[in-house]
């Protein structure tokens, strides 16, 4: 029975941390690009706004136990006159005046849950931003991270009637550090950036003995998009995110959306099998976003797809266009 119960959790924390080419270790965003700070650290403040974004994820809909994430950032710059102590309809002009400050900070809290595993965490982020010139912005930043990864005692089944001494004797919660870096390069046409997640790479513990095959990979996101201007009221935006693990699994979201005005559209293509279809609308200071995943792998005919709400509420001056919101 003991080394049933061994194999049971391993085989659960394999399908985590051990797999990355059929499993995910992070939290899976369909809609990145208009919360770029979720992917990179360094999006931090860089338009100059001060931005709440709730984002909820169902994934694999009828699949038992599949992925849910929800999670709810803030970011902002640290100006010589903030945003936050100012009206919501803060002047164009003085938001000119008022974009010298070049540090952004945020963070973020989430949880994630996937079968038994469960990860609920905050993060919280310092970044830089370095004008250049004609709308050139080149950024950095580093952020800090806790959160506890715990497996769900009530969902493991055993043949014993009463409590299995090795369950009642293996430490099912921990708490784990981490850090990830991002550096970001934009202008008004075009954008790239770069970062680092799970950085310290943390082995997790079964009871009380450390096992090195149990461990979190270090994730590097590689991010690109150029902007079309056909008129004042249409745009095009092509973009690639690519994913890369120091154990050189990759996948990319290939993507191209489109913009009229207050309303948004676009189309995805994950290298892993999946096609995504995205559309939302600017509502005076509120975004709202929907994401749905079509899986082409083997999941198709177990799962439904996915579902990605997302809702942002910006303060400072307004835009007149989405497309200068995801810098």
């Amino acid at each position: 029975m003991r080394l049933k119960l061994t194999y049971c959790l391993a085989l659960v924390l394999a399908t985590i941390v051990v797999k990355p080419l059929h499993a995910q270790q992070l939290p899976l965003f369909s809609q990145y690009l208009f919360n770029g700070f979720l992917t990179n650290p360094a999006y931090a403040g860089l338009n100059c706004y001060s931005t709440v974004n709730l984002t909820a994820r169902e994934q694999w809909v009828g699949l038992e136990n599949a992925p849910t994430t929800h999670i709810v950032s803030f970011q902002t710059r640290i100006l010589k006159q903030s945003f936050i102590r100012k009206s919501a309809a803060a002047r164009r002009k003085l938001m000119r005046t008022n974009t010298s400050g070049r540090v952004g900070v945020g963070g973020y809290i989430y949880n994630d849950r996937v079968g038994l595993i469960n990860r609920t965490g905050a993060s919280a982020t310092y970044a830089y931003h370095i004008k250049m010139d004609k709308g050139t912005n080149f950024s950095l930043a580093i952020s800090g991270s806790m959160y506890q990864f715990s497996i769900d005692r009530s969902k493991i089944i055993t043949d014993f009637k009463t409590d299995d001494p090795l369950l009642n004797s293996t430490a099912l919660n921990m708490w784990i550090p981490d850090f990830s870096v991002g550096l970001v390069y934009s202008t008004p046409t075009y954008y790239g950036g770069i970062s680092a997640n799970q950085l310290l790479q943390a082995y997790l513990k079964l009871g009380g003995k450390i096992d090195n095959t149990y461990r979190l990979y270090r994730q590097y996101n590689i991010t690109g998009g150029y902007r079309f201007e056909i008129d004042r009221d249409l745009a095009i935006e092509p973009s690639v995110l690519v994913k890369v693990t120091n154990q050189l699994v990759a996948q990319a979201d290939i993507s191209t959306r489109v913009y009229y005005n207050e309303y948004w559209g676009g189309l995805s293509y994950r290298t892993s099998g999946a096609a995504i279809i995205m559309f939302g609308v600017q509502v005076n200071k509120l975004l709202f976003g929907y994401a749905f995943d079509y899986n082409f792998n083997s999941l198709q005919r177990q799962t439904y797809g996915s579902h990605e709400f997302m809702v942002a509420f910006k303060f400072g001056d307004s835009a007149s266009r989405l497309r200068f919101l995801n810098r």
